[in-house]
């Protein structure tokens, strides 16, 4: 199986073929970061499909040996911005269809209960991810559900590494503020589901952070 600097080579000089594979590999992740952007379906499968033809055509200009997907994700994030200055958007995108993003959880087996408070749990974590700015969301997006090192962070917004690095502290500590009143009430013996208003079954049930008091 070619890589994708192999792959990306080939469809500089022109290869289809090899372009459609780098396409059959990243468009339901290239789908997944749109819909983050957008918060429609139909927008998102659109702008995913416009950024590949975009990045076809731009293929002359990319740099043999270079990772093919954070060049990628510049021309799917430009697009993405693009539409949404066209269509005068200000309200904030939801990452509500994209990868969890969660607190690790103890192992300590099967348990229906801590499940629920963790998918709870979960739910808390990407409704207030919503919440944050523009900024903070992306860089959370670009870290932590892209899985991008700083350095391809970097890359694709066009600042330091130490830019990437900073704005990546405040956006954790911005999620970190508005998740403190459930992990405040976690510490104090409620739990997630009595703040959501979900009755609690006789017998206790697990906390905010994972586990079983």
């Amino acid at each position: 199986m070619l890589s994708d600097i192999e792959l990306a080579a080939k469809a500089k000089r022109g290869d289809v073929q090899a372009f459609g594979v780098l396409v059959e590999r990243y468009k339901e992740r290239a789908y997944m970061v749109a819909l983050g952007f957008l918060r429609n379906p139909d927008d998102a499968m659109d702008l995913s499909q416009e950024a590949f033809v975009k990045a076809f055509r731009a293929m002359k200009r990319f740099r043999e040996g270079q990772e093919f997907y954070p060049w990628f994700y510049a021309i799917l994030r430009n697009a993405c911005f693009n539409h949404l200055r066209r269509a005068k958007v200000r309200k904030e995108r939801s990452l509500e269809q994209a990868q969890e993003y969660g607190f690790d959880v103890p192992d300590r087996g099967p348990d229906p209960a801590a499940y629920t408070e963790l998918e709870e749990r979960k739910r808390l974590v990407r409704q207030e991810i919503e919440h944050l700015d523009p900024v903070h969301r992306e860089i959370i997006l670009l870290r932590h559900f892209e899985c991008l090192s700083y350095k391809d962070i970097a890359r694709v917004l066009e600042c330091p590494v130490g830019t990437v690095m900073s704005r990546l502290y405040a956006a954790r500590r911005a999620l970190r503020a508005l998740l403190a009143p459930y992990l405040d009430e976690a510490h104090s013996g409620e739990s997630v589901r009595d703040r959501a208003g979900v009755p609690r079954r006789e017998g206790g049930s697990g906390n905010a952070l994972g586990g079983r008091r």
